[in-house]
C-alpha cells in the first residue's frame, strides 16, 4: 500500500471522527427535502460514509439561519392603525347606525349657521343682525360641546376618565365662546373666534382625548364643517355686499 492511499485514508478517518461528534438535529431536518443532496456532497467530496443526520443537520441549521436572516430583511413592516382624523374611510360608513334624534337634532341646528349667509346672498346685502346672531349661535355650540366633554368624562366606566386632560380641555371651548361675545361688535374677529373654538373642540374629540362614539365623530366633522363654511361665507359676504342694518337707528 503507497504512502499516498495511507494518507488519504487517514485524512478521510479525521475528517469523520470529527463528523460523528455532531450533535443529532431535531426530526424537521432529518426530513427535509435538502438531506440527500447535502449528505451526496460531502461524501463525494471526503469520500466517506458520513452519518446523513448529522451533515444535513449541520448544514441545514446554517441554512436556517440564513434563510431567516433573509426573510427579516424582506419583511415588510406593519400597517400602522387607522388613525383618528381619517374619518372619510373609517368612520362615515357608521353614520347611518347613529341614533335617529341625534342624526334629527343634529342637522336641524346647523339651519342657524347656514340661513343667515344664505339670505345676505339672496338679498345681496349683508346685514349685521343676522351675522351677530349666526356668531352668537356659533359661540353658544362651541360652549356645549365643552360641556358635552365634561359630561361624557364624568359617568362612572366611561373611557373618558375625570382627569386634569380631559376636564380641563374641557373648559378651553366655553373660553373661547366667551372671548368670542367680548369681541361681538367685531364680526370678523368673533367670527375667527368661534371657527376656532369649532376646530380645537372637533381635535379633542376626535385625536387628542378618549374619543366618542364613532358615529358621533362622523356626525361631529359634518356638523363642524358646514358650520365652518357657514361662518366663513359671512365674513366674506361682509367684504363685497353693502351693509344694511333694519334694528339699529340711524
Amino acid at each position: 500500500m503507497s504512502l499516498a492511499h495511507i494518507g488519504r485514508r487517514l485524512g478521510t478517518s479525521l475528517w469523520c471522527g470529527k463528523w460523528s461528534r455532531l450533535q443529532p438535529v431535531s426530526k424537521r431536518f432529518l426530513f427535509s427535502n435538502h438531506q440527500s443532496h447535502c449528505s451526496l456532497f460531502f461524501t463525494k467530496e471526503w469520500s466517506c460514509l458520513l452519518p446523513p443526520q448529522h451533515v444535513s443537520g449541520f448544514l441545514l441549521r446554517a441554512d436556517s439561519i440564513h434563510s431567516s436572516s433573509q426573510r427579516l430583511k424582506k419583511r415588510q413592516p406593519d400597517e400602522p392603525p387607522p388613525r383618528e382624523l381619517d374619518l372619510l374611510r373609517y368612520d362615515m360608513k357608521v353614520l347611518k347606525s347613529a341614533p335617529k334624534p341625534a342624526l334629527y337634532l343634529g342637522f336641524s341646528g346647523l339651519v342657524p349657521f347656514v340661513s343667515a349667509p344664505l339670505l345676505m346672498a339672496i338679498t345681496e346685502t349683508y346685514i349685521p343682525e343676522l351675522a351677530f346672531a349666526q356668531v352668537v349661535y356659533g359661540a353658544s355650540i362651541v360652549s356645549f360641546l365643552g360641556g358635552a366633554r365634561w359630561g361624557f368624562a364624568l359617568p362612572e366606566g366611561s373611557p373618558a376618565k375625570p382627569d386634569w386632560l380631559n376636564l380641563a380641555n374641557s373648559v378651553v371651548p366655553a373660553l373661547i365662546a366667551w372671548a368670542a361675545l367680548l369681541v361681538s361688535h367685531n364680526i370678523i374677529q368673533s367670527g375667527m373666534l368661534v371657527i376656532m373654538g369649532l376646530g380645537i373642540s372637533l381635535h379633542y374629540d376626535l385625536a387628542l382625548l378618549p374619543t366618542y362614539p364613532t358615529w358621533f365623530k362622523a356626525l361631529r366633522t359634518i356638523l363642524t364643517t358646514v358650520a365652518f363654511f357657514s361662518l366663513v361665507a359671512t365674513i366674506v359676504l361682509k367684504a363685497f355686499y353693502p351693509e344694511k342694518s333694519y334694528l339699529t337707528q340711524e
